[in-house]
């Protein structure tokens, strides 16, 4: 399934409609787990600065969700945010500036590319290594981005079922997914010989949450890849689903997965 082409539609609506951006946050942030767990761990970094001003480079920033949720929650910081899709880095540009929102810069980069030296003190990457071939390359690009003592916090998929791959002969459910994911152990096996320590890790979507993102995101996902029309038909479809949903996503999130096919893992330099 082409995930892409429905975050397009998505991000055309909201450049058609600004107002709706904030809205679309919080409902980003409500149904997809990995927001809960992404945000949780933010804040637990951000308390170990207490009340130094700190600069984060947020690394694909996509719709500007966290970036957004950082400059309310994070301060006093300084936010880059980045992506390699030029259409989405303007839309954010446009919306921060129309907030008011000044200690955020944006720019369109390649993370495969990109020079930064001892810059940030934490990098957020949310989704975002599992779409890349190169990934020995970008954590390279952000140790040397990183200053002394500074985080960097990847969520993705695990090797575990994520990208709804479970053996084989099974392919990833998103078609952009350069990897189905990660493990524990080859995070750190291509980490630490870069000179990163393992702060924190944790398999998200373990049983209850791998069935929440089913009902929730996966099965809705697949309707709309076969005919837009469910667009119509998808308030209907989450106001039946989604209570069940909420559950089991809290279920997951209070739960300590042993094994999850998401992985939220939080290295430092």
């Amino acid at each position: 399934m082409h995930y892409d082409p429905i975050k397009d539609i998505f991000a055309s609506i909201l450049r058609k409609f600004p107002f709706l951006r904030v809205f679309f946050y919080k409902l980003l942030d409500l149904m997809f787990l990995r927001s809960w767990y992404v945000r949780r761990e933010l804040l637990r970094i951000r308390n170990v600065f207490g009340k130094k001003e700190i600069s984060i480079y947020d690394a694909g920033s996509g719709y500007g969700q966290y970036t957004y949720f950082i400059t309310k929650h994070m301060m006093p910081c300084t936010v880059y945010s980045v992506d390699i899709k030029e259409k989405w880095i303007n839309d954010s540009s446009k919306f921060f500036n129309q907030q008011k929102i000044s200690n955020v810069s944006f720019a369109v980069e390649d993370l495969c590319e990109i020079k930064h030296q001892n810059k940030f003190d934490l990098i957020v990457c949310v989704d975002v290594m599992e779409h890349i071939e190169e990934d020995k390359k970008v954590f390279h690009n952000f140790y040397n981005a990183l200053k002394k003592g500074g985080y960097m916090l990847i969520n993705s998929p695990s090797i575990y079922g994520g990208s709804d791959v479970h053996d084989e002969k099974e392919e990833s459910f998103i078609s952009e997914h350069a990897r189905d994911g990660y493990s524990n152990e080859d995070l750190e096996l291509k980490l630490v010989p870069i000179g990163f320590s393992t702060y924190r890790s944790r398999y998200t979507y373990g049983f209850w949450g791998d069935k929440a993102w089913r009902l929730g995101i996966k099965y809705p996902m697949v309707m709309l890849n076969i005919t837009k029309v469910f667009f119509i038909i998808l308030p209907f479809y989450y106001l039946v689903t989604f209570p069940f949903t909420l559950v089991m996503m809290n279920l997951d999130f209070l739960t300590k997965n042993r094994v999850g096919s998401g992985i939220n893992f939080i290295a430092k330099k």
